[in-house]
């Protein structure tokens, strides 16, 4: 019977110190989680209506029918808005140069067109 009170005293031991180690493990993880602070946001210009009217231009240059035209201008725009999405994703705020006096605000037109250039090579379509 003492042993049977041993085992038992010992159980309620574990049980306990595996109470308080979780319990300390989740103090320590909401600790962490209330003061991690999201990176800082950056402000980033992007120069939208000479990107596109860029890619106009060479559609109206191109001889090709208008169902053809049409299809790639919305797959351009479907992959400019992806792209848009993307570069916001990793804290940047996105502003259209055309639309604000961005001062010294990035301009990341060139990332822009690299990803829009991307994912029409990918074959996104809309």
């Amino acid at each position: 019977m003492a042993e049977a009170n041993l085992t038992r005293a010992l159980f309620i031991k574990v049980l306990v110190m595996t109470a308080c180690i979780v319990a300390l493990l989740w103090g320590v993880w909401i600790t962490r989680e209330t003061t991690h602070s999201p990176p800082p946001q950056r402000i980033v210009t992007v120069r939208l209506a000479e990107t596109i009217g860029t890619f106009v231009e060479e559609a109206a240059r191109a001889d090709a029918d208008p169902a053809s035209v049409q299809a790639a201008s919305l797959a351009y725009l479907k992959a400019a808005e992806n792209a848009v999405d993307d570069m916001g994703r990793d804290g940047r705020v996105i502003l259209v140069a055309e639309a604000v006096l961005a001062g010294a605000a990035e301009d990341a037109t060139p990332e822009l067109e690299a990803r829009i250039a991307e994912k029409l090579k990918a074959g996104e379509r809309p």
